[in-house]
């Protein structure tokens, strides 16, 4: 039987990762991001990283791991393409009508209302507040950020461009006031308008990390992202999080989530929903 070389292997693109190659980076996403890969993303990873392996010339996900500690660019690569985002507008959408209806109208009229959309994906949850700020209070007055670890989709969130399948969820009010349909080689797509899209600011945040200078937030969004992190980390990331709440401001986590034991200080207010002690 004819023998493959690892060079061939390599050259056609084909892969296979090992149980040690697999536990190098279930630890680099744990150290790096604080995400817990589980033994049955096994096959996520395998396929997620052989085009890259491929790219590089890397025989094995040894020689690619070993590559991640002498190249920034290609570390991000890999982050990237390790992260799970899975997201859509409106998602959640009690968390929306509470927003609109309990929290807006409470708000003290002169100071801008500021909201923190962590781990945002490509950006649909943040765009979803931003229409709802807009309804309440206007042009002015408010600001929203939304931030991710991962780069790639930052960029489709700046870009603020999808295809209208991504509208199912958007009133239609909404979808007309804020939003341009494409043409032309852009149909079948839509584009936020500008005057929302530059009310926006989109930043690289790794939640695992210490946490940049920031002003505190009316409202922060931490939702379906904490599923991914163990319970120690998870007490972590939502210690550093809170950290930026005002006194009084609402704190939003997914639906299937749970703050058990890791927040204790805070009032709950409905499922998923809660309120930082004024």
């Amino acid at each position: 039987m004819p023998v493959v070389s690892d060079a061939a292997v390599a050259g056609r693109g084909i892969f296979s990762i090992s149980d040690s190659e697999f536990r190098l980076f279930q630890q680099l996403m744990f150290n790096e991001a604080g995400v817990t890969l589980a033994s049955s993303k096994k096959a996520l990873v395998n396929g997620r990283l052989s085009k890259r392996l491929k790219a590089r010339g890397c025989a094995s996900f040894r020689a690619y791991y070993d590559l991640l500690g002498q190249d920034a660019e290609e570390w991000q690569w890999a982050i990237d393409l390790l992260t799970t985002n899975e997201t859509y507008f409106f998602r959640e959408p009690k968390h929306f009508d509470y927003l609109r209806e309990k929290v807006l109208p409470a708000h003290v009229s002169g100071r801008p209302f500021r909201v923190w959309s962590a781990a945002c994906s490509s950006g649909e949850e943040t765009y979803s507040i931003a229409m709802v700020l807009a309804d309440t209070f206007g042009g002015d007055g408010w600001s929203v950020m939304g931030s991710d670890l991962n780069t790639q989709v930052l960029a489709k969130a700046r870009s603020g461009h999808y295809g209208m399948a991504r509208t199912e969820g958007i009133p239609r009010s909404s979808l007309e006031r804020y939003c341009l349909k494409g043409k032309g080689s852009q149909a079948g797509t839509f584009l936020v308008g500008r005057p929302l899209r530059e009310r926006l600011e989109f930043r690289q945040i790794n939640l695992n990390t210490n946490l940049p200078k920031l002003e505190q937030f009316d409202v922060i969004f931490l939702r379906n992202v904490m599923i991914y992190f163990s319970q120690e980390t998870k007490a972590q990331i939502v210690r550093r999080v809170l950290g930026l709440l005002k006194p009084g401001g609402h704190f939003f986590i997914g639906h299937s989530e749970s703050l058990n034991g890791i927040a204790d200080g805070l009032e709950a207010v409905r499922p998923s929903i809660y309120r930082k002690p004024a």
